[in-house]
């Protein structure tokens, strides 16, 4: 076929499930539709393991603002979330041709889907398993290139290299400590008076706390700390950095720090699930990651690609149940 396949992306909503889904559709050249789903009771609490009625039954299971799901059914379904399992093997009994696939662990048999994305640190395969290192995101050269570009202005008045600092915090495997937090300042602020520029993000997990910290011991130095208003530099720090600084909580911001290619320093928190030290863990062997301990070193080593590997896979299964052909200017390599 010459037309690109129709795509849906479907999720609970939340920015840790819905940005994967939507990182696969792009690296694949698509513009997905989004659907933002959510259950009814007792759906809600039972999915994936009960199954779904029919589709006369939708209306009941659908909670209320929940977008709809009527035809034309898509020719590709991405999902994640424990909430989208149930409702995509259902919709795939409409369309035999419709290639569906699951972004993490669905709980349900993995034959259930076209294709499963896990993550390796989960120890999980299967036949349709396709492995990643590091988390699916949105993440693409092209999109550095329009944020360096865009972002270009936010580095007047500092120094090289160029350190962008990616500060994330607490969650229900780590800790980020005021004490950590003092120390991870302290060397922050020799690498400012040593010349270096100094680009840093903190999250809402951050806490106010460590926010305080930071900003006490930082004052006067000449950096950018972003305060959270205006328009979210993250993309423009990736893109400009010479070498990134990130906090180990979260996976998916090392994943994406880890694609630049760039020399990627993890901050090592207090406590952490054995899965997850298993990623840092891979990257470390790997080469593709270094400890920060207080000095921002120069390496190589092969940018994590695991989108891009999981946008050819899908592809692949693409060509043979619904007979397309991806375009070339897909980014799926």
């Amino acid at each position: 076929m010459g037309s690109l396949p129709s795509c849906w992306v479907m999720s609970d909503g939340r920015a840790g499930i819905e940005n994967p889904c939507l990182g696969l559709a792009e690296s694949m050249g698509l513009t997905p539709q989004v659907k933002r789903i959510a259950l009814r009771t007792p759906w809600q609490q039972t999915t994936p393991y009960l199954p779904l009625p029919g589709l006369w039954a939708l209306p009941r299971v659908l909670a209320a603002g929940a977008s709809p799901l009527t035809p034309p059914w898509p020719d590709l379904l991405i999902t994640s979330g424990r909430q989208a399992v149930g409702l995509s093997m259902l919709l795939g009994r409409q369309s035999p041709r419709m290639v569906r696939v699951h972004i993490q662990n669905p709980g349900v048999p993995y034959s259930r889907f076209d294709l499963v994305s896990l993550p390796r640190h989960d120890n999980r395969h299967g036949a349709n398993v396709v492995e990643s290192t590091g988390a699916i995101h949105r993440v693409t050269p092209a999109k550095l290139e329009a944020a360096a570009r865009h972002f270009a202005p936010i580095t007047q008045g500092l120094g090289r290299p160029l350190v962008a600092v990616m500060i994330g915090g607490s969650n229900r495997f780590s800790t980020l400590t005021p004490a950590i937090t003092a120390t991870l300042a302290d060397r922050l602020a020799a690498l400012a008076r040593q010349g270096a520029g100094l680009m840093i993000t903190t999250s809402r997990r951050t806490g106010a706390e460590n926010e305080a910290i930071l900003r006490e011991k930082l004052a006067g130095l000449p950096l950018l700390l972003w305060d959270g208003t205006g328009e979210n530099p993250y993309f423009g720090l990736l893109a400009l950095a010479d070498a990134l600084i990130v906090t180990a909580d979260s996976v998916a911001m090392v994943s994406e720090a880890a694609s630049t290619g760039k020399p990627v320093h993890i901050i090592d928190l207090a406590g952490n699930a054995p899965k997850f030290q298993r990623f840092h863990d891979l990257l470390r062997a790997g080469g593709v990651t270094r400890p920060f301990q207080g000095q921002v070193e120069s390496w190589t080593y092969h940018p994590l690609d695991d989108t891009a590997h999981l946008a050819a896979r899908t592809w692949e299964m693409l060509a043979t149940k619904a007979a397309f052909t991806p375009p070339r200017q897909a980014e799926t390599g």
